[in-house]
């Protein structure tokens, strides 16, 4: 495996002494002295920012204290790349890199992380599993937490998106739209490689991230106005299982229909799609359970 810097935070100036500086291929957003602060590592930890902040606000709103925000962040935060880089092992994606199979033969692998592989399926699962464990701990209300949770979570998503046009990544097909982005040769998948067919210069791709970076905007806002709306009528979790649902149905026709590298089964259907389904389905079917019936309430 290559080692990839764009995945690192900070870097000393050795390490980048091979990349072109004034590029954004080179993921390098500024340096100061001999460390280097890359879009990614700064990305994340901007929407990691935004998140807590925003949690932060809802928690107050509640009445809830503050305190918890923060704490139970860290908790979401170690499940939640344990449950991002999981997904990866286990994944097959299509382009043929990875996959669990390439894990088995060189198991060092799983512990490259600066490499990339994380998941945002493995990561919403495993996040949750944290802050679950966080309440049960201290014996606060799960499905009250995780809607505090929701719309910052759902920021952080949006707000780190960006990194994968800097990065060149995680793109979808051509497209002749207007806004298609360009991809270099060097990052091109596997079909999209002959140049020829493909030209660097005029081939563009959907910016796929930004869709999904557009739609968990959208998602924030909505859940933001719900909260406050329909506040009086919600249960603690409906916000969640509405951002779930949400998610689940943009997550669902990115996979299956614009990310030519999703890891697909036999039969052309994408496995995020297919979890991406099940998970929306189920979110919904519980939000109209427990309000089927007012003075009803389904766990």
């Amino acid at each position: 495996m290559n080692y990839r810097p764009e995945y690192a935070i900070i870097q000393s100036r050795a390490d980048i002494r091979n990349y072109e500086w004034g590029k954004v291929d080179s993921g390098i957003a500024f340096k100061l002295g001999p460390v280097v602060i890359h879009w990614y590592g700064l990305l994340i930890v901007l929407g990691i920012l935004a998140g807590g902040i925003v949690a932060s606000v809802e928690a107050k709103r509640r009445g809830e204290q503050v305190e918890h925000v923060w704490s139970g962040l860290l908790w979401g935060l170690i499940f939640g790349f344990l449950g991002a880089r999981l997904y990866h092992i286990l994944s097959s994606p299509a382009d043929g890199t990875g996959g669990l199979r390439a894990y088995v033969e060189d198991p060092i692998g799983i512990f490259q992380v600066w490499d990339g592989g994380l998941a945002i399926i493995g990561a919403i699962a495993g996040g949750v599993l944290g802050l679950w464990l966080y309440t049960r701990r201290h014996h606060l209300s799960a499905w009250r937490w995780l809607d505090i949770a929701a719309p910052g979570f759902v920021l952080a998503q949006a707000l780190v998106r960006p990194v994968n046009f800097i990065n060149q990544e995680l793109y979808g097909p051509p497209t002749s739209l207007p806004w298609g982005v360009l991809v270099s040769e060097v990052h091109r998948l596997p079909i999209y490689s002959d140049l020829a067919r493909f030209p660097e210069e005029s081939t563009r791709f959907h910016p796929t991230f930004f869709y999904e970076s557009l739609w968990s905007l959208g998602i924030f806002v909505f859940l933001m106005w719900a909260g406050r709306r329909w506040g009086h009528r919600l249960r603690d979790g409906d916000i969640f299982l509405a951002y779930l649902t949400l998610f689940g149905l943009g997550r669902l026709c990115i996979e299956q229909f614009l990310r030519p590298d999703a890891w697909k089964l036999d039969n052309g259907l994408a496995v995020g799609a297919l979890i991406a389904l099940g998970t929306a389905v189920i979110a919904a079917l519980l939000l109209l359970l427990r309000h089927r019936r007012p003075g009803r309430t389904v766990p």
